[in-house]
């Protein structure tokens, strides 16, 4: 079996909250050790996030991006806290940070400081709207940028208010963002050597992210329309629709072929003599009728007998479902989309499961099977390998090694592993 492709990558993650830590636990689902550095007290915001205070600690929405990692609390203005941090940053690969532009730097550990003693460091700073420009210093959370991105304007049907979307999905694509550039610049250090500088910010991540709506902008100096749950194409056959028990089916016949398969399908040839509906822009004239009609029809069976006969015969289809019901699909367990978790002291079931990285990998694949850390739950054992490292790297250095980065390399896991 191949190791996991960042097995041996140490990150010293400064980051908080939800966009860095999803970076890192990415990272992490990947075989790297990431060393949690929190704030004494406290630790990290999403420790206690949400509104069950059973949950203190440990809350779901911690749990879901911070399992295996290793914790340590430090005060980074106490000198002796502030040397461990440091001896931290010195045996790693990557820091990752999120807090606002400047602040990391006036602790002591900008890039430039660390750099100076660690030159190969692979250095990720993650903010709302960069380490530069006339933004440059203005806070930002997830609900912020979806809406100075624009984000917050393109659902919903035309004259309906913004609306945010209804998970933080800034804070998740900056951090998928992250982990992406961290990831290019250790490839470019394995292949050239030397460490990087990583400037991600939120807003930067989601015009990206939007590319599909904000480049038909820049070509064409008109934003795209509002077009609620109809998809892009405008399209009739790509929209909701109610089945005979009262649930909801999206479909995305979009081209000729598929709308030609979908009449057939429902056995309505005739449509495809009908003059309204001979190609796509016909068929956006004329969608009320064409609407009509197949609501009409998928009246006679349940949504889910729809999406599992139409997807059996090639026509997009999905049954609109609740989280909780997308989250319970047996197919997610069938390909390991879902990690089981053991996580002492839930309140009320330690057994659960974690979202895993989103791909598969036919060796060495993304995986985890380590709970959240308790807050400075692992201080003991980081303190006592930064002790024993420097003590082999003082021993190595004596001995007049050529190469004393050897020596930090074998002690390079906190477990010695």
């Amino acid at each position: 079996m191949r190791p996991q492709p960042l097995s041996g990558i140490r990150v010293a993650d400064f980051s908080h909250v939800m966009a860095g830590p999803y970076a890192s636990h990415l990272l992490r689902l990947l075989g790297a050790e990431v060393i949690k550095i929190e704030a004494k007290g406290r630790g990290d915001a999403m420790r206690t996030y949400g509104a069950d205070r059973r949950y203190d600690g440990m809350a779901p929405a911690f749990v879901a991006v911070n399992a295996g990692k290793k914790s340590i609390a430090l005060d980074l203005k106490n000198p002796d806290d502030f040397e461990v941090a440091r001896g931290i940053v010195e045996r790693s690969d990557v820091l990752l940070e999120n807090f606002r532009p400047g602040v990391i730097a006036r602790l002591g550990l900008g890039y430039e400081a660390v750099r100076a003693f660690n030159p190969d460091i692979i250095y990720c700073s993650v903010s709302g709207y960069g380490q530069s420009g006339p933004l440059r210093d203005w806070p930002a959370i997830d609900n912020i940028v979806q809406a100075t991105s624009g984000m917050m304007s393109l659902g919903g049907s035309p004259g309906d208010p913004p609306m945010r979307i209804g998970f933080p999905a800034v804070d998740t694509l900056t951090g998928q963002t992250a982990a992406f550039a961290i990831l290019s610049a250790l490839l470019r250090r394995e292949r050239s050597g030397g460490g990087d500088f990583i400037d991600v910010a939120m807003l930067d991540a989601s015009l990206a992210f939007m590319a599909s709506a904000v480049v038909p902008y820049l070509v064409t100096g008109r934003a795209l329309e509002r077009t609620g749950n109809t998809g892009y194409s405008g399209q009739p056959t790509s929209a909701l629709f109610e089945a005979g028990d009262g649930r909801l089916v999206s479909l995305g016949v979009v081209q000729q072929a598929q709308f030609e398969h979908f009449a057939r399908f429902l056995g309505r040839e005739d449509w495809l003599d009908d003059p309204r509906f001979a190609d796509p822009d016909l068929r956006r004239e004329n969608g009320v009728a064409l609407q009509a009609d197949i609501t009409a029809l998928l009246k006679a069976r349940t949504a889910a007998e729809w999406e599992r006969d139409m997807s059996n015969a090639g026509i997009p289809c999905g049954m609109v479902r609740e989280v909780g019901e997308a989250a319970s699909m047996p197919h997610l367990d069938a390909r390991g989309a879902k990690l089981p978790l053991n996580v002492p002291g839930l309140p009320m079931n330690e057994e659960v499961a974690i979202i895993n990285a989103g791909f598969l990998m036919s060796e060495g694949g993304p995986t985890v099977d380590q709970p959240p850390p308790r807050l400075n739950e692992h201080e003991v054992e980081i303190r006592a390998w930064l002790v024993h490292a420097k003590e082999h790297e003082n021993e190595e250095s004596a001995s007049a090694q050529p190469h004393a980065s050897a020596a930090i390399y074998a002690s390079r896991t906190v477990d010695g592993g």
